[in-house]
């Protein structure tokens, strides 16, 4: 075996080390996300993002919406998202106003969702004259 084939990498084998990264809860946020970064470019695409890697993207996305989260916090989460090939879709107002209202109404009758945020989803449509 040459020095060059010994220090080859097993692409399987990257691929498998950085999936169990994603799913380790002792690994940061930014390098799960550098993870499914390094997964597209091996190849890997959507189908080797995992559930946990979607749910921390999603976190970052949720973020930018929060009206209670700093513009440092806000700015971070752009930066991450970006590096994950995502950006700001700038929807209006209108269309947002509609599917935030349209999560509270599914909140209602997803048999997953606990009581106490069944009610908060109640109060906020009420709130919102969307009953």
């Amino acid at each position: 075996m040459s020095p060059s084939q010994q220090h080859e990498k097993n692409p399987e084998r990257v691929a498998a080390g950085l999936k169990a990264s994603i799913n380790n809860p002792h690994v940061s946020q930014e390098a799960k996300v550098h993870a499914a970064e390094r997964l597209q470019e091996l190849g890997e695409g959507e189908k080797g993002r995992t559930v946990e890697s979607n749910r921390v993207l999603g976190g970052y996305k949720a973020t930018l919406h929060n009206e209670h989260t700093s513009v440092e916090a806000k700015d971070h989460a752009r930066e991450i998202l970006s590096a994950a090939g995502y950006h700001e879709r700038h929807a209006d107002d209108t269309e947002h106003n509609m599917r935030v209202l349209a999560g509270y109404k599914a909140a209602l009758h997803n048999p997953k969702v606990s009581d106490e945020a069944k009610q908060h989803a109640m109060e906020y449509l009420k709130e919102h004259n969307a009953l």
